[in-house]
């Protein structure tokens, strides 16, 4: 018994060792959102914006403050007469605290153009953060689609495999017959290796996918993934893609924010020509009853810039000048969201196309092999014949599937140049 539940212990922990996640694509997206950290830590900068916006709200809100002091003095002086018509004016040990309440009245505004700027960088928080997941679930995305053609591709070399095999058996039965000589036979032997040769490359080639996605989805083991019916929605035409990323992109919606702020800036700067009005009201409690033991007071304070040798100018000057570039910003990202648009599509067009004709070449291809063959089995054509069409199917089997995948990723670009991955996918979070 006590031989038998290590080994039991070592089965159970090789079973989840051997344990295997199944990802759907629309599981795979919504995961990503979930889990990855790009994702995580932009959505945390939103909430160090929202801290920002918080403390320039509390600096025209109203402070309460409590100061007060303890005094050991080497002498002790009175005023007056003796006993109890004396005052002590300073007695040999002192206290006094204070209740102090202050309250911003005027400060040319600026305060108010501060906290204007600090929601707006709020919502830049939130755009960037929307940039982040559409970053995210494009790489995911692609990494997913990767791992569904390199599965495509093990399927394709395994059926290479099988046509350098068939080649293979046929050349030694006619080398078995005496009707050809050995030399068919290593050609067919050398084109199975190189088949398994490429099979090995493509298992290669889908580990390094799965690796991308199980860092993205936080995941760990083997992934199998099931290749989606449709990737995504169908693509509007050029005029409402370029719309909507020029209307929506988060780039295009960040560079107006800071054209925003830029504009506020020039206000702000503008301010500090406005005179600060503050308000202090306060208890004063004292042990030395001179004046008073206890009072209290409101005070008003007013400060009126009236030279500042050209400081102000400067700052202004300065803010417009900001203003500017970010006008120069914005109106360069609209343009490239518009070209990113058309380069999108353009690839797209240019991938499509080379799926279809890589679907003709196929069709052609499997044709010329199967003719090929039955003519080297009836020894009307040599094995440099079925050599020659095997390989063109061969190629033209990876080329189908190579061409799926840039038709899916091209898809998937469009969509992300027009700032509406999210759509496309089907993902609402």
């Amino acid at each position: 018994m006590k031989r038998l539940i290590p080994a039991v212990w070592i089965l159970f922990c090789a079973s989840l060792a051997s344990a295997q996640t199944t990802l759907t694509f629309d599981e795979a997206l919504k995961r990503a959102l979930a889990v990855n950290n790009t994702v995580e830590s932009a959505r945390a900068e939103v909430g160090v914006a929202e801290a920002q916006r918080s403390y320039l709200l509390s600096a025209v809100m109203p402070k309460i403050t409590v100061n007060g002091a303890l005094t050991r003095n080497s002498i002790e002086q009175t005023f007056g007469g003796e006993g109890e018509d004396s005052v002590t004016i300073l007695p040999h040990n002192d206290w006094q605290y204070q209740v102090v309440l202050s309250q911003p009245l005027f400060a040319g505004r600026r305060e108010l153009r501060a906290y204007s700027q600090a929601k707006i960088a709020v919502q830049n928080a939130r755009e960037q953060s929307q940039g982040t997941d559409d970053a995210v679930l494009l790489r995911v995305a692609s990494s997913y689609l990767a791992v569904v053609n390199a599965d495509r591709r093990l399927d394709v070399e395994r059926r290479n495999i099988e046509l350098a095999e068939r080649r293979l058996s046929q050349a030694r039965a006619f080398y078995e017959a005496g009707e050809v000589t050995k030399v068919d036979v290593f050609r067919a032997e050398t084109a199975q290796k190189a088949a398994q040769r490429l099979l090995a490359a493509a298992q290669q080639q889908r580990e390094h996918a799965v690796a991308q996605l199980r860092q993205d989805l936080a995941l760990d083991g083997a992934v199998n993934v099931v290749a989606p019916a449709q990737t995504v929605a169908a693509i509007p035409s050029e005029e409402e893609l370029v719309r909507r990323a020029q209307a929506s992109r988060p780039d295009v919606t960040v560079a107006q924010n800071n054209l925003r702020i830029a504009e506020l800036e020039i206000q702000k700067q503008r301010g500090y020509w406005l005179p600060t009005v503050t308000f202090d009201g306060g208890y004063i409690s004292q042990k030395t009853p001179f004046p008073a033991d206890q009072y209290s007071f409101g005070r008003v304070n007013f400060s009126i810039p009236v030279f500042q040798s050209g400081e102000v100018i400067a700052r202004v000057s300065g803010a417009k000048q900001r203003e500017k570039q970010a006008q120069y910003a914005l109106a360069d990202i609209k343009l490239g969201a518009r070209e990113d648009v058309r380069k999108a599509l353009a690839d797209l067009h240019s991938a499509e196309t080379s799926l279809t004709l890589a679907n003709d070449q196929l069709a052609a291809a499997q044709a010329e092999y199967e003719q090929a063959f039955e003519l080297y089995r009836a020894q009307e054509a040599t094995s440099l014949d079925v050599a020659a069409s095997e390989a063109s199917l061969a190629d033209a089997r990876r080329a189908v599937a190579e061409e799926t995948l840039n038709r899916d990723l091209a898809q998937l670009r469009v969509w992300y140049a027009a700032g509406s991955i999210k759509e496309a996918v089907g993902v609402t979070k």
